[in-house]
């Protein structure tokens, strides 16, 4: 009985009914006493199941922990584990300072509409005034004149330019008809022994010409350069500045108009206070105007200089240029590329070389 005792609480076995309920071990108090303390000191068993036989066991085997007399209850894992509990706090700490922050966000870009829509609907208003006779503007009678003339200078200038432009590819064409009549009379000279001398001559004729005139290309398409680098940057960029500066205008007349009509209105503490506001952002708007006025002043003083300069030189290149190349004058031709430090590219360099060909 000792030994049969000993076998059973070495290994532990159950026997279970056909319906999962555990039988009773007779005449085993004490093993029954053991198996309680093992499972009220173990693991909790409420969630788990007990398989009889090892990994080969049938579901008649697995016992129901409900049915085991003696098992304790424990609280799910999340309610008495500390780590759990701070990680729950920290989880709804950062969700909570990541929802302050999106909200910040979204009323600031709130105040940026806003803003932006009441400019708007300032500077609208009185630019319709402005177009219908009923409100007044701020006028600089002498900037207004020489912005006046700096758009009317540009649009001679690119008129100029366009006509250069033009020039340059009619005697592109010209000199390119000339390099291949020049070949074609070497051509005929070589076949035709009878007019070998006429046709000769009148290939290095063309040969001559060809030359003089990719000299002239070389001047007139730096002239083209300057000229556009003039119009399209330098002049560009002052215009961008008086564009601002006529926008900062716009708004700087918008915002005292406002303010003159608030302050022709009765007073109270609500009308007082938007005067105040008013009076701000009329002080803002006056800074900028002016500032961006300054600007303008001082683009435009650089410009007039630097136009003068630049066309001082390119009127002297085009004008000898031109002169030396109809008067047949190739020594002066080529005096004038170095007096303006124009280098003309070799013969034959825009072509690909044997092995780009290839």
């Amino acid at each position: 009985m000792t030994d049969s005792i000993m076998s059973k609480a070495a290994t532990m076995e159950i026997p279970i009914n056909s319906n999962g309920d555990t039988g009773t071990l007779p005449e085993d108090d004490s093993l029954e006493q053991d198996l309680q303390q093992v499972m009220v000191s173990g693991p909790n068993l409420n969630e788990t199941s007990i398989v009889s036989g090892g990994y080969g066991g049938t579901a008649e085997g697995i016992i129901p922990t409900s049915s085991i007399k003696g098992t304790c209850t424990f609280l799910p894992f999340p309610f008495f584990s500390p780590l759990g509990s701070n990680m729950n706090h920290s989880s709804s700490s950062s969700s909570m300072t990541a929802e302050e922050s999106t909200k910040g966000v979204a009323v600031e870009k709130i105040e940026q509409v806003k803003k932006w829509g009441l400019n708007t609907y300032k500077c609208t208003k009185q630019m319709i005034s402005e177009r219908f006779g009923r409100g007044s503007r701020t006028v600089d009678l002498e900037l207004e004149a020489q912005i006046e003339v700096l758009r009317d200078t540009k649009r001679k200038y690119e008129n100029v330019l366009r006509l250069a432009r033009g020039l340059t590819n009619h005697f592109y064409n010209m000199v390119q008809t000339q390099h291949a009549l020049g070949d074609t009379f070497a051509d005929l000279s070589q076949k035709s022994p009878e007019l070998r001398d006429e046709f000769g001559y009148n290939a290095e004729t063309q040969k001559l010409l060809c030359k003089n005139g990719e000299t002239l290309l070389g001047a007139i398409n730096f002239f083209v350069s300057s000229i556009n680098t003039l119009v399209n940057k330098t002049m560009e960029d002052t215009l961008m500045t008086i564009k601002m500066y006529e926008n900062a205008r716009l708004e700087f007349d918008a915002y005292r108009t406002d303010l003159e009509e608030l302050s022709a209105g009765p007073r109270d503490a609500v009308t007082i206070a938007r005067i105040e506001a008013a009076q701000q952002q009329y002080q803002v708007q006056k800074d900028k105007y002016e500032r961006l006025r300054s600007d303008v002043t001082i683009k435009l003083k650089f410009l007039e200089e630097n136009k003068v300069k630049v066309m001082h030189k390119q009127l002297l290149l085009f004008h000898n240029a031109i002169s030396a190349y109809f008067a047949g004058n190739q020594q002066q031709l080529e005096q004038t590329l170095r007096q303006f430090n124009i280098k003309l590219r070799p013969p034959g360099a825009d072509k690909p070389s044997w092995l780009e060909e290839q």
